[in-house]
């Protein structure tokens, strides 16, 4: 098993509910375990439309035995069972799951890019981070 950072919100709907539900089922994917998860923060919306909702974020430790091509895939079923549509680039979504970081990976594929391209750029995905570390 190989620990991982998962980055986790919500700006539509019961955006608490929301997180509750993609935690449940992030737990109970085959050879994951989710290890801690940090507090929830409330944070305006980085990018995307100005007159979207406020987000609730956390993020996960986890560890896993699934590939990072196979945690991706798992994460975007997840995300589309609680019903996030694709919209606008950086738009509301009933839920956002991302992997943050792989163990020791790097990875530098169009659709999968560890770790997360804009981590740094968010100060709510490093205070959560430095939480469960």
């Amino acid at each position: 098993m190989v620990v991982c950072y998962l980055g986790i919100g919500s700006n539509l709907g019961n955006r608490g509910e929301n997180i509750s539900l993609a935690i449940k089922k992030i737990n109970t994917l085959k050879g994951t375990q989710i290890i801690k998860v940090s507090k929830i923060i409330e944070t305006k919306p980085i990018g995307g439309p100005a007159d979207q909702a406020k987000f609730l974020n956390a993020a996960l430790k986890i560890k896993t035995t699934l590939s990072p091509t196979v945690l991706l895939k798992k994460l975007k079923k997840i995300e589309k069972e609680l019903g996030r549509a694709k919209t606008v680039r950086y738009g509301p979504r009933t839920i956002d799951l991302d992997i943050l970081f792989y163990a020791d990976k790097i990875i530098n594929r169009e659709n999968l890019k560890i770790p997360h391209p804009k981590l740094f750029e968010r100060e709510f995905v490093i205070k959560s981070l430095l939480e469960i570390i």
